[in-house]
């Protein structure tokens, strides 16, 4: 049987295709590794105490050296002397990533009206959740259908469960969506000034200044990082999610609260994060596929990451997320980057499995969306699906 190239520990494991030490077990030569490997080699290496015992810890708490380290990764990477690294190789989709990659300073040119996102008229507590959901600029029939449904602000009520002994409770939700400018690569009517006009009646967009692209969603966490950090003090959880998912509102309310009555909350609530979890996925090699990443740009396997359309974390980190970004380079895919910045926080997402972000098991019951606090919607319009849905759940709902 072929031997692995992982460390294992003598007795730790009797199984005779581990073998107690790799080939090499420290590496310091990066000439060999792909484009994006050998930026961000040159960036952790800085922070490596083994390697720079006395400056780690200060650079850690040093902010403003993070950008100027990010840079300086490029050109060291170009000078090196085994290295002779052509950009013009890649794919057009990552060529067009690369100019970017240093740039993540991008203008606000909407924001909600409200500190936070929008929310109801009399809060009386702080919210339990922002529902922060990535969209675009022609997709206004998903977001009022987010809106009309699962997305409405101000106080909810949780789902009773059955045989708890507990009330049903409810708490405060937020909401805000996620946007860069039109994509003018594509064709289509400029909706510029209706979406000016949806943001002063809804008090709910967050739009940046960069073209909304699919390598560009990681731009819109970032960004949304550094927002929530400046301007969301006391909101305890973040839903992120695509704009065509339907959320079990109460349902998710509970279980939330349930976390937050259990001990050393506190303490937990500093890794917390959870979803429809993708562990060791290797990158997607298919040349026509919107998710190629090419060997030249990244080898090895994915982090383990959230993946399919949302996940939760806690308010706390988001915080962190916001500062580790900062010494992270961008990868073109967005789920994949957030599992690369919570690995270098020692955070790792839970699964769970009311999160289903793919599709229902063949043998589900009557009603799947009993059991699900998230689902991703495919095929029929989103709007007809949450309508039929909340109808039917919840026959004196207000639809405004």
């Amino acid at each position: 049987m072929p031997k692995s190239s992982h460390f294992v520990a003598n007795g730790i494991l009797r199984n005779k295709i581990f073998v107690s030490l790799p080939k090499i077990f420290w590496e310091n030569q990066c000439q060999k590794k792909a484009f994006w490997n050998q930026l961000q080699l040159v960036v952790d290496r800085q922070f490596n105490p083994i390697l720079h015992p006395h400056e780690a810890k200060g650079l850690m708490k040093n902010i403003s050296f993070d950008d100027f380290l990010l840079k300086k990764s490029f050109s060291a990477v170009r000078r090196l002397n085994n290295m002779t690294y052509n950009v013009d190789e890649l794919p057009q989709q990552v060529q067009d990533f690369t100019k970017y990659m240093q740039t993540r300073d991008y203008p606000v040119l909407l924001q909600p009206g409200g500190e936070c996102g929008a929310q109801g008229k009399d809060e009386r507590e702080d919210p339990l959740i922002l529902f922060a959901i990535k969209t675009t600029l022609d997709n206004f029939n998903n977001r009022q259908a987010i809106r009309q449904t699962w997305g409405q602000v101000g106080w909810v009520a949780g789902q009773k469960i059955n045989g708890s002994g507990r009330d049903n409770g409810g708490a405060y939700v937020r909401r805000v969506f996620l946007l860069g400018k039109q994509n003018t690569k594509e064709p289509g009517v400029d909706v510029s000034a209706l979406l000016k006009l949806e943001s002063t009646l809804y008090g709910d967009i967050l739009q940046w200044d960069f073209e909304d692209t699919f390598f560009n969603l990681t731009l819109k966490d970032v960004l949304f990082w550094s927002w929530f950090s400046h301007s969301c003090k006391q909101t305890h959880f973040v839903f992120k999610g695509d704009d065509d998912i339907f959320v079990n509102t109460p349902k998710l309310i509970t279980y939330l609260q349930i976390q937050m009555e259990k001990p050393h909350v506190k303490k937990n609530m500093h890794n917390f994060v959870f979803g429809d979890v993708i562990g060791a996925a290797s990158p997607n090699r298919v040349n026509i596929s919107k998710y190629f990443i090419p060997h030249s740009f990244y080898k090895g396997l994915y982090p383990a990451y959230a993946g399919g359309g949302g996940l939760v974390y806690s308010g706390q980190l988001t915080r962190r997320l916001h500062l580790i970004s900062k010494r992270v380079h961008l990868f073109p895919i967005d789920d994949v980057y957030v599992g690369m910045c919570m690995v270098r926080l020692n955070a790792f997402p839970t699964h769970n499995h009311a999160f289903l972000m793919f599709d229902f098991p063949k043998n589900e019951g009557k009603d799947p969306l009993e059991k699900v606090q998230a689902w991703k919607c495919k095929g029929t319009p989103l709007r007809k699906i949450l309508i039929t849905i909340f109808v039917k759940r919840y026959p004196n709902l207000v639809l405004h």
